[in-house]
């Protein structure tokens, strides 16, 4: 079984666009700035033998305010410049949609690819939602806290810190300290 760590996009790996306290995707390629640190976390978890994968809701495609095209050339970016796994996206704009986070679906269809194990892997976001998606589909749980204006976690993740480079020190640790449990 693989471990992995799932991580939403904007406000992960990019930069959000924050207005009136709300975070909102870059619109296009030219638009998106990766945070700094990222690229080394990237490599560390590479390195640490976790899959990196993406799991991005983008249900403006559905919303008719972002083209799917340009979403894929986001990605593509993304894929070209940092060491990542899979990008799975989920365009609906329907709550109840399994693939749309707070619910797990995007998760359980890389842990189908990937055989993954569910329970030795993370899940990093920057939203009660991620936290949320992460819980439901039994992973370790860290929220990249920014202060928006919208809920928190409730119950509040597991580990909660300012970067994803904070983030992924902590889940190596854990990772260590498992692996020191398990021999």
């Amino acid at each position: 079984m693989n471990k992995a760590v799932f991580l939403d996009r904007d406000g992960v790996l990019n930069r959000a666009i924050v207005r009136n306290g709300k975070p909102f995707p870059p619109a296009s390629v030219a638009d998106m700035e990766i945070l700094p640190g990222v690229a080394d976390a990237m490599e560390s978890l590479r390195a640490a033998g976790f899959l990196r994968i993406v799991v991005t809701n983008q249900p403006d495609v559905a919303r008719g305010t972002q083209t799917r095209e340009a979403v894929e050339a986001i990605h593509n970016h993304l894929q070209s410049v940092l060491p990542i796994t899979q990008i799975i996206t989920c365009y609906d704009d329907d709550d109840a949609s399994p693939c749309r986070k707070p619910n797990p679906g995007m998760l359980l269809q890389a842990c189908e690819s990937h055989t993954i194990a569910l329970s030795q892997s993370y899940m990093i976001g920057d939203r009660w939602s991620d936290v949320e998606a992460g819980r439901r589909a039994n992973c370790q749980t860290v929220f990249i806290d920014y202060g928006y204006s919208e809920p928190r976690p409730e119950p509040a993740a597991n580990y909660t810190c300012l970067n994803l480079p904070s983030a992924v020190v902590w889940i190596i640790n854990q990772a260590m300290k498992g692996a020191t449990h398990a021999s």
